[in-house]
């Protein structure tokens, strides 16, 4: 199975998310996307994958969001897909694809549903939450 995570290293939900896939046993595939950007077909490809909108995708704290004027409701997809293709950094992240699905990862426990095999316990959410006990069982 090949896993392919769109990681922000600088996300503490996005680093959690790639240590629990490592920790499933996979090694996934890495696109680091604030320095590769987006093309607007991958974007569009992925937000239909996930069932995502621009709007849904927007991440709207620690991004340029309010100040480019993208919280606004009467902003368009196409504007905020042209916003997003400009400043990488106003997708959310992370979006991890896999033969079972494409999601957007956060809160970060939404990635177990894209993985064969759950991680060892115990492991715990970006937030300190339990997310696999140390049998191994799945708490969220």
């Amino acid at each position: 199975m090949t896993v392919v995570i769109h990681h922000n290293p600088d996300c503490g939900t996005s680093r959690n998310v790639l240590a629990i896939i490592e920790a499933s046993g996979e090694t996934p595939v890495v696109i680091p996307y604030l320095d590769t950007g987006w093309t607007r077909p991958h974007l569009l490809a992925l937000f239909a994958a996930a069932g995502l909108t621009p709007r849904t995708a927007l991440r709207t704290t620690k991004s340029p969001a309010e100040e480019l004027g993208l919280l606004d409701p009467s902003v368009g997809d196409d504007a905020l897909l042209a916003a997003m293709l400009e400043h990488p950094i106003l997708v959310n992240r992370p979006i991890v694809c896999s033969p079972k699905g494409v999601r957007l990862c956060r809160p970060s426990d939404v990635v177990l549903d894209l993985l064969d095999h759950l991680p060892p316990g115990p492991m715990a959410k970006e937030d300190g939450s339990l997310l696999i006990d140390a049998k191994g069982n799945r708490v969220a």
